[in-house]
């Protein structure tokens, strides 16, 4: 039993000392080497940079190294949401009011307010945003197909795309009209 006993209290200090010379070396030395930062920021650009409206396109280049956005002594500025429903035109005098269903739905907000997050960047095998190649193949499907697959969700071969992307609170028509600002942007 004291062999055991003296094992075991080896096999603790063991790690101690292990587990304290890598916090002074390796740790120390790696997790904060500058050019393993640089890597890390640059492998995270495309989808951890961050538009404002107003504001140039962030590249990778811009964005620099995680450090940066830390030592930043002002704020972006909050910018609010892209409204999703277009204000419909008002009814000519003597008009009956259309039906509430026929509303327009503007497909590019809806585009950044929901699609963006996988169509920008080609997540999860989505087409990305104007990219005729990728697109070609969905479009000659038919506008139907298309529909049918953002609406009520599609697993396919290449890629997932849950029901509304995600965001059931959309009117269908609001997908609809997203689906047209994207293939149209395709073609």
């Amino acid at each position: 039993m004291i062999v055991l006993g003296a094992l075991v209290a080896f096999t603790i200090a063991v790690y101690l000392l292990a587990h304290a010379i890598a916090g002074q070396t390796q740790e120390k030395y790696i997790d904060e080497n500058p050019l393993k930062a640089k890597m890390v920021a640059e492998r995270i650009a495309p989808v951890a940079s961050v538009a404002i409206s107003g504001q140039p396109e962030p590249t990778a280049k811009a964005i620099g190294s995680p450090m940066a956005s830390a030592t930043m002594s002002t704020p972006a500025p909050v910018v609010a949401a892209a409204p999703i429903v277009a204000a419909a035109p008002a009814p000519a005098p003597g008009a009956t009011a259309a039906p509430a269903a026929a509303a327009e739905f503007d497909g590019e907000a809806v585009y950044k307010s929901a699609c963006i997050a996988c169509h920008m960047t080609g997540v999860a095998g989505a087409p990305k945003f104007a990219d005729a190649t990728a697109w070609a193949p969905r479009i000659a499907k038919g506008k139907d197909t298309l529909y049918s697959n953002s609406i009520n969700g599609f697993q396919g071969e290449v890629g997932v795309m849950p029901p509304k992307g995600g965001r059931m609170d959309l009117d269908d028509g609001a997908i609809k009209a997203a689906v047209d600002y994207m293939v149209n942007a395709a073609q």
